[in-house]
């Protein structure tokens, strides 16, 4: 099999600092880094049961829940319940300052609706001197479906992806709610990196804010990525979290494995990255998925399920195929996250959390930062 890249992070230097919430990682986490030999391979590294696996449905996820879901505790209690109340107590990344940056951080992905469109995106104002030229009527020949791939990841890392992989569309992975074109059958899958000094704060406002800039900078890249295109002649529906599950469409594009913690991780950042996607008729060649050990790894580490504060994530040692929760989609062999508690303690936490993302080792060899206080986050200026 072909071997895309070693990586050993033995020789990287660990330090141990600790962390906001009072918790300190051991010296002896070295034993914990990762040696990273990545493999491309000719199936997906998850296992299903094809009996079980279902389209999910997006009323059951569990933002959505929070609105019509009387049968648990989450229901109409929203995580930014108790801000106001935190910000008065004036603990280091809860202040009003940590906040706004939290919330600044959201504005391009709240605020741009032609993030996630489906068709060519009005403006507001013609450019000076220019006359309207609608670039989606001329159909750009492709001829290399390979040489293509390479173009629209190139252009995806311009406009500012970190990874960026192919894969033919498994409609397994969209909502069930979701129409997308049979046409649409390539799906463009985008990484985009966090802040390590954000993450870093966790559980803090300002790890949020990470989380939140993330976000923007998706959508930053959708609009972009998908005006590229629609200006070559072709369909380009942008996709966050709305259309069709990240993770599974991430892993069958090549970006990484999926961890104990229930999200995607990658060799070059771990799961410090948020997702999204296109998806296009535009001729486009796949890439292989990978495999670098993470099942095997998560199995002996446990250290994001140790310091999960809600208790979400399962101290199993093996996967199974048992849900946790109401929001977990059955079917695939794997450790169901509790959304359930996650949510609940974003409820008192007053805003999200990435404690998950900032403990996993294969962060840590990425980012170097095993944890960061507030005071050191805004002392970075300096």
């Amino acid at each position: 099999m072909k071997v895309k890249a070693i990586i050993d992070f033995n020789t990287i230097p660990y330090v141990c600092r600790s962390m906001v919430n009072g918790l300190v990682i051991p010296m002896s986490m070295h034993k914990l880094i990762p040696k990273i030999r990545v493999r491309r391979i000719e199936k997906p590294p998850y296992v299903i049961d094809e009996k079980k696996i279902r389209r999910f449905s997006y009323r059951n996820i569990v933002f959505e829940r929070v609105m019509w879901d009387s049968s648990w505790e989450g229901y109409r209690r929203f995580y930014n319940e108790k801000v106001l109340e935190i910000v008065r107590e004036k603990k280091p990344g809860y202040m009003q300052i940590d906040f706004a940056l939290a919330y600044a951080s959201w504005i391009i992905h709240d605020g741009f609706r032609g993030s996630f469109a489906w068709d060519r995106i009005k403006l507001y104002r013609q450019p000076a001197a220019c006359i309207e030229i609608d670039w989606s009527k001329l159909k750009y020949e492709v001829d290399d479906p390979h040489k293509m791939s390479q173009i629209v990841k190139r252009a995806a890392k311009f406009f500012g992806a970190s990874l960026v992989g192919i894969c033919k569309l498994n409609r397994l992975w969209l909502y069930e709610e979701a129409e997308v074109p049979d046409e649409c059958e390539n799906v463009i899958v985008i990484a985009v990196e966090m802040d390590p000094e954000g993450i870093a704060t966790s559980p803090s406002a300002i790890a949020a804010a990470a989380t939140g800039l993330g976000y923007s900078k998706m959508a930053f890249i959708l609009a972009c990525l998908g005006e590229f295109i629609r200006n070559l002649g072709y369909k380009a529906i942008q996709s966050g979290n709305d259309t069709a599950l990240s993770i599974p469409l991430a892993i069958d594009a090549g970006l990484g494995e999926l961890g104990r913690n229930g999200l995607l991780i990658t060799p070059e950042y771990g799961p410090r990255v948020r997702l999204c996607k296109i998806f296009t008729d535009l001729p486009l060649e796949p890439d292989k998925p990978i495999e670098f050990g993470v099942k095997e790894f998560c199995k002996k580490c446990k250290l994001c399920a140790k310091y999960c504060e809600a208790g979400a994530i399962s101290m199993d040692d093996e996967p199974s195929f048992e849900i946790a929760c109401k929001s977990n989609n059955p079917g695939a062999l794997k450790w169901y996250v509790d959304f359930e508690k996650c949510y609940l303690y974003w409820c008192e936490n007053g805003i999200d959390c990435s404690t998950c993302i900032k403990v996993c080792p294969y962060n840590l060899v990425t980012s170097r930062k095993a944890a960061l206080t507030p005071e050191e986050f805004w002392s970075e200026s300096k």
